[in-house]
């Protein structure tokens, strides 16, 4: 069905939880779309996804579905977007990746519209959208650094299992429900499927998220390493994180610790800063045990953040507890985000 106002849109991976976000938030947004592509692998090509109130056949995905396409928006897999990404640039589409295929990419932005909006300018076809964790982390840390730079940041992330997919989502249930009747576990996906050795994530805390790198880091610590540093364009920033899975369904969580380069202002102030910062809603209020936890965080496409408190030995060293739906602000709404930001600046091809 085709509207006389708004653009061609196609997204990659429709079928997919990230996929269902980014329709809800296209459709709560009201983006302007005249023509909708929904596309999948061939597994899942078939299926019937409503849409503003009309039924859309999902396709499979073929370099010559990109004919004609404005916007790709791709959340089907990093070899996927390898593989569809320049055959859609090369039809005119710009491409916004969800996956890690195009991040640390030289060529290609890597933005969060709350801290590096200006970037898109800067796109040759494909703009990246960041990791979930990493996203959330510099929405918060965003307003400190214009207000008095940054330092030093060490991270710890309590991260979703959602982050790991549905089928992940649905082990974790059913191992909860085996633990609970006294039955055998057999983990087959957690922390990583192609990896040896599998634990069980119900009940637990697994300090692994993607493979291990030689550093002795996973891959998923240094994509928060690498992108706060390319997002930030600040190469030299010292960036350290411990990325760990909880058996929490959606919504992910981290301790954050930073070094701000001018000053130490206190607690209240740095709240007040924060405060300020676009996309940040601030539940800090200790005397009512009021802070940011996962399960309120669903559904809402802000970063949520509380327990701000200075360093009791480091003076311009600061605490933190940040919160994000990481299937929403960690990826659909970003996207969603990003394609906004295009039309706002008119980088989007008639």
């Amino acid at each position: 069905m085709a509207n006389n106002q708004g653009y061609t849109v196609a997204i990659l991976g429709a079928t997919g939880a990230v996929g269902e976000q980014i329709l809800n938030t296209l459709d709560k947004n009201n983006f302007p779309i005249k023509n909708l592509k929904l596309l999948s692998s061939k597994r899942s090509a078939g299926k019937k996804i409503t849409f503003r109130g009309v039924e859309y056949t999902v396709e499979e995905a073929k370099p010559e579905s990109f004919d004609d396409v404005q916007i790709g928006l791709f959340s089907a897999g990093g070899s996927i977007s390898k593989q569809l990404a320049p055959e859609a640039v090369k039809r005119g589409a710009i491409v916004i990746d969800n996956t890690s295929a195009y991040r640390m990419d030289q060529e290609v932005p890597l933005v969060v519209p709350e801290v590096n909006e200006e970037d898109v300018k800067n796109h040759n076809g494909i703009i990246a959208n960041p990791n979930c964790s990493t996203i959330q982390m510099v929405v918060a840390l965003e307003p400190i650094r214009q207000a008095y730079g940054l330092k030093r940041v060490i991270v710890s992330t309590y991260q979703a299992v959602s982050g790991a997919g549905l089928e992940a989502v649905e082990e974790m249930k059913e191992q909860s429900r085996d633990v609970l009747d006294k039955k055998e576990i057999n983990p087959q996906l957690l922390p990583v499927g192609g990896d040896d050795k599998h634990y069980q994530i119900a009940f637990n805390a697994i300090p692994q998220i993607d493979k291990f790198q030689e550093n002795g880091y996973t891959f998923e610590e240094m994509k928060m390493i690498n992108e706060t540093k390319k997002i930030m364009h600040k190469s030299d920033l010292p960036v350290a994180a411990t990325c760990v899975r909880l058996p929490v369904e959606t919504g992910h969580s981290e301790s954050v610790y930073i070094e701000i380069e001018n000053g130490s202002p206190e607690a209240d102030t740095l709240k007040t800063t924060m405060a300020s910062g676009k996309g940040i809603t601030i539940q800090d209020n200790p005397s009512e045990q009021k802070y940011p936890m996962a399960v309120d965080s669903v559904g809402l496409p802000d970063v949520f953040v509380g327990r701000i408190r200075q360093d009791l030995d480091q003076s311009n060293g600061y605490h933190f507890w940040v919160v994000s739906d990481n299937l929403l602000k960690g990826a659909a709404y970003n996207t969603v985000q990003i394609a906004e930001s295009l039309v706002k600046f008119g980088l989007i091809k008639e």
